[in-house]
């Protein structure tokens, strides 16, 4: 079930039936009351979330909705008629995966929600853990910690910093990090690696400085003494 959280019922119900007719059961919430009674009911396995609502906003609930252990993993795709990046960084630091900038075609529409079923349904399963420095990645708990304390990822970031401990001091270039994370070779997308990566260096404080920036190819997992030539 995906729900969409939207205020103009033009929108609302073209992405409803696009949905539906592409085989997803959706349905649709005018604002953020009726979306809470909704979650109550049943917990959905997508949210195509608008910023401004008439209530509270879609920062606001994507928030809420990070905070709450039923529904922390939830694949969230943030819809906003503002195209700048200081928004689009806003939303993937609250938490969303993905996000949309109106207007936008439906096809474009259908396809960032397949991606993101399709990473949420291939999430990584494996019993190992993970380590570099002071990072840790549990794959059994889900769980990232930096120095014994938790850092709360979403999905995204949490699949963009598995590849990186994958492949600690290899040279990762977009083309293969948007192949690994993102599930496609469309470099149009390159931006988003960008944006993930500083929210991911954010949110990892200090210990996020082992993600490195090499220069027109793409970023590798170094201790910072052993970077040559690169700009973190």
């Amino acid at each position: 079930m995906i729900y969409i959280v939207e205020d103009d019922a033009s929108i609302r119900e073209l992405e409803q039936y696009a949905l539906q007719t592409n085989g997803y059961p959706a349905t649709g919430f005018a604002d953020g009351a009726s979306f809470w009674v909704g979650i109550r009911e049943k917990v959905p396995d997508l949210v195509i979330l608008d910023v401004m609502l008439p209530d509270e906003d879609g920062y606001q609930i994507l928030g809420k909705l990070r905070e709450n252990a039923a529904t922390r993993t939830v694949p969230v795709i943030m819809v906003t008629a503002k195209t700048s990046e200081i928004d689009v960084v806003k939303g993937l630091d609250h938490g969303a995966d993905d996000y949309l900038c109106k207007p936008f075609g439906i096809m474009e529409f259908i396809s960032r929600v397949k991606a993101v079923l399709r990473r949420a349904s291939t999430a990584p399963v494996s019993a190992s853990t993970l380590r570099f420095g002071a990072i840790v990645l549990d794959d059994v708990a889900r769980t990232v910690t930096v120095s014994g304390e938790p850092v709360e990822l979403t999905f995204k970031e949490y699949s963009l910093l598995h590849f990186f401990l994958e492949h600690p001091g290899e040279v990762l270039s977009r083309e293969r990090i948007m192949k690994a994370v993102w599930d496609t070779d469309d470099l149009l997308e390159s931006r988003t690696i960008d944006m993930h990566v500083r929210t991911l260096r954010q949110k990892l404080g200090d210990a996020g400085e082992v993600i490195c920036t090499v220069r027109k190819v793409g970023y590798k997992l170094a201790a910072r003494d052993a970077e040559d030539g690169e700009d973190g």
